[in-house]
């Protein structure tokens, strides 16, 4: 049985010039022990997919899904109270901007110990000892000074690992990390990444890593999710993604990596993610796409199946990647 699954995930948001869709239709499965990677500019709706199944996006926020499962469990139907539950306990997330993610008021051994008694029931005392286990399981240069400190007394990179330690805390099921290593150096983004993966075998826990980086896909993931505008427009598995993309867009980003410069400079893809209000018609890549033709400016391509190996395009790209 799938650990979770998602099917027509959609979610939109109230605008003063409207509805606004900033999800459309994405599908996920991840199964125990898994390690799946969801890839795509800033803008294409990844960490709102995410928040969306954590419950954590703000009022105005309408979210939609045919399936919305955790164990076989249903989330949507859930009891409010269960789903608190579940999601800090079971289904943990890793948040982008770890300054803007803690509680200036109060002090990271406070904000690790209190997932600790919520969802866990131990006591101050073995909360402190847990929290310093933790923090030095995630690296953190002297663990027993920065437990008192306040979040304003850290560094970004202390903070971030200030927020891993809260999310694998109880020994999570499935973690999700949105982009985990950003404000950490190369030595420490390695430390943290084989932690989790560590984790992921001691535990069996499973992990969907929301990244822009593709040398940590190629690292760490065993599946591809590629998602632009909002849409997933190409699954692979992550030696198939890499040898051979479908997708013009997932062709782009991998083109555009550093090392297949060859001593020019490097290709870029014009022009940027369509907001709410330059929305194309038909295919929503086709203004940037070098493969567009009239077919793509006037219909839609036809809805990913959950099948891996496919691409939401007219014209996929059959040819390897040179």
């Amino acid at each position: 049985m799938a650990l979770l699954e998602i099917r027509n995930l959609s979610v939109e948001f109230d605008t003063t010039s409207g509805p606004f869709r900033a999800v459309d239709g994405v599908d996920l499965t991840v199964d125990p022990r898994e390690v799946v990677a969801i890839v795509g500019e800033s803008g294409s709706g990844k960490s709102v997919a995410m928040l969306a199944l954590m419950g954590l996006l703000p009022d105005g926020a309408t979210v939609t899904a045919d399936r919305l499962t955790f164990e076989g469990e249903d989330l949507q139907r859930m009891p409010a109270r269960q789903r608190r539950q579940v999601i800090g306990r079971d289904v943990s997330m890793i948040f982008q901007d770890p300054i803007a993610s803690l509680n200036p008021c109060f002090t990271a051994g406070f904000q690790i110990g209190e997932v600790l008694q919520a969802h866990l029931g131990l006591g101050r005392r073995q909360r402190r000892e847990r929290t310093l286990e933790l923090l030095r399981l995630v690296g953190m240069p002297e663990p027993e000074r920065r437990i008192d400190a306040f979040p304003h007394q850290l560094s970004g990179g202390m903070s971030q690992r200030v927020l891993i330690a809260m999310a694998i805390a109880c020994r999570p099921k499935l973690l999700i990390a949105d982009e985990p290593t950003t404000a950490l150096d190369v030595t420490i983004q390695a430390q943290i990444l084989d932690l989790l993966l560590q984790l992921r075998d001691e535990t069996g826990m499973a992990l969907v890593l929301i990244t822009h980086d593709m040398g940590v896909v190629a690292e760490t993931a065993e599946r591809v999710v590629v998602q632009y505008a909002g849409q997933q427009v190409e699954r692979q598995s992550v030696r198939g993604l890499f040898r051979a993309p479908h997708h013009p867009y997932t062709h782009a980003l991998l083109a555009a990596l550093p090392e297949r410069a060859e001593g020019g400079r490097l290709p870029a893809i014009p022009g940027v993610v369509p907001g709410q209000g330059d929305r194309p018609a038909g295919c929503l890549f086709n203004p940037r796409c070098a493969r567009a033709d009239a077919l793509c400016r006037s219909v839609a391509p036809p809805r990913l199946e959950p099948a891996l190996g496919e691409a939401l395009c007219h014209h996929p790209v059959r040819e390897p990647l040179a």
